[in-house]
């Protein structure tokens, strides 16, 4: 065969091949969502003059057929693959594996981002937490506990620097020191509530209602699951477990979402047929709940501002309380707060992630 049919052939193969994946993309039902990267797909794009004259509907088709390209995630995987185990790169969209634990790079130190957090909660302090004692601590995320001389990372010092400085007001609980990186799931950004005894400690004792929580607990397993990591870098690793801390004080406990207007209870077990797993734990994210415990303390009340974090540690405080408020400001604007919770003489607690604090635009 000469080089002339040659090159025809393969000229003649590879066209072919992109007619065939052209043809069976426009046979195939597009998929809604990703639930191994945990967020929705690109649709096919509404056609209007508008997006034909700023060229935009290029750019949403683009995002289209990319996202519904038939067996898009076994790609995904072979990319992973390659980028890892070929061409040795030590990352893949920024995940990597550290000790047998998938991590996220969090770099750079966003400043801007750090003081828009801070003035968010000065703010609400202003507005409605005058001469209430208050607290705030901060949650690591994983990569804080990886060497320096394999990974990047932001500077955590300067951020507990830039909170302390702004914070004022407010105390810091320190919980760093109570954490490790096997204290996280392998596949998820989260901590695991059954590791977290040390952080409790240390914030009970600081806000001084340790003295309250007496009752031992009873870990249950609950379920394996695949965290959010796990399909962003699409690698295979073990499987995770959501492991539940339990007592007659947590069971008897009832939790009401001001969202749905629905009574649960603080383990959510509807929420296992979900895509996260985590959201077990206090039905997930939500702008607003109140955990009512009626074995508690008459008058003992905390109100908590928090990320998802705070989902699995705060019911380790329940003990100590009567009644406990968990407002997350990225779902609910800080102005609408007094129209929910009348504060008088609560103990208030403002809990973040560094991650979350990194990227503080989502604060209403």
């Amino acid at each position: 065969m000469s080089d002339k049919t040659k090159n025809v052939v393969v000229t003649f193969t590879f066209l072919l091949v992109l007619v065939l994946f052209f043809v069976i993309n426009l046979c195939t039902k597009d998929i809604e969502i990703s639930y191994a990267e945990r967020r929705k797909l690109a649709q096919f794009p509404k056609i209007t003059v508008k997006k034909l004259l700023d060229g935009s509907l290029g750019q949403d088709f683009d995002k289209y057929s990319t996202d519904q390209m038939i067996k898009r995630e076994d790609f995904r995987k072979l990319k992973a693959a390659l980028e890892l185990d070929v061409f040795r790169k030590k990352d893949n969209h920024d995940i990597y594996l550290y000790q047998d634990s998938l991590v996220k790079i969090e770099y750079p130190l966003n400043e801007v981002s750090i003081s828009n957090a801070t003035n968010k909660i000065n703010a609400i302090q202003n507005d409605y937490l005058q001469g209430m004692k208050c607290y705030y601590t901060i949650v690591p995320d994983k990569n804080y506990f990886v060497s320096r001389e394999e990974y990047i990372g932001m500077d955590y010092e300067k951020m507990e620097a830039i909170m302390g400085q702004n914070l004022k007001g407010m105390e810091y609980i320190p919980i760093f020191d109570c954490l490790q990186l096997k204290d996280y799931y392998v596949t998820d950004i989260h901590w695991k509530q059954e590791n977290l005894q040390k952080a409790v400690d240390r914030i009970s004792t600081k806000m001084n209602f340790k003295n309250r929580m007496h009752t031992n607990y009873t870990k249950q397993d609950v379920i394996e699951f695949d965290g959010v990591y796990a399909g962003q870098l699409a690698v295979k690793t073990a499987k995770d477990k959501i492991c539940v801390s339990t007592n007659e004080i947590l069971e008897d406990a009832t939790v009401y979402n001001y969202e749905n207007k629905k009574e649960t209870k603080i383990y959510d077990k509807e929420k296992l047929t979900s895509n996260d797993k985590y959201d077990i734990y206090l039905s997930g994210p939500t702008p607003l709940i109140t955990i009512t415990n009626p074995k508690g303390e008459e008058g003992k009340e905390l109100v908590v501002f928090r990320d998802s974090f705070a989902s699995s540690l705060v019911p380790l405080f329940t003990e100590a309380y009567s009644k406990i408020t968990l407002v997350d400001i990225r779902y609910m604007r800080s102005k609408d707060i007094g129209n929910y919770i009348e504060f008088q003489d609560q103990d208030i607690l403002f809990i973040y992630s560094t991650t979350v604090l990194n990227n503080s635009s989502t604060f209403k």
